[in-house]
């Protein structure tokens, strides 16, 4: 079955940095356009980051745009999310998820996989 599994939380201070992982299995990782998502705690699910199938675009909401970076590797089946100069507000349970389109990654909804979350915590 598909299995999405992120790694790479944990506590830290503001103006560290993170390095988030998810390993992809049971699916064909280069036919899946790849997110982020977040939730913080009483709040909803939020858009973070996307990259296309191939990894030739990438999509940020604009409070992680010049310091979150997300990137693929197709042969490893893996997608990352690169974060630095973290925030007490980036605070979150941090999920990837896979999508079968190019199209319409800010809307998770649309996502079809979901990885079990990884905890960030940013103290100030």
């Amino acid at each position: 079955q598909v299995q999405l599994v992120e790694s790479g939380g944990g506590v830290v201070q503001a103006g560290d940095s993170l390095r988030l992982s998810c390993t992809a299995s049971g699916l064909t990782f280069s036919t899946y356009a790849m997110g982020w998502f977040r939730q913080a705690p009483g709040k909803e699910r939020e858009f973070v980051a996307a990259i296309t199938r191939s990894g030739g675009s990438t999509y940020y909401t604009d409070s992680v745009k010049g310091r979150f970076t997300i990137s693929r590797d197709n042969a490893k089946n893996t997608v990352y999310l690169q974060m630095n100069s973290l925030k007490p507000e980036d605070t979150a349970d941090y999920y990837c998820a896979s999508r079968g389109s190019d199209s319409l990654l800010l809307v998770h909804t649309l996502y079809r996989y979901w990885g079990q979350g990884t905890q960030v915590t940013v103290s100030s």
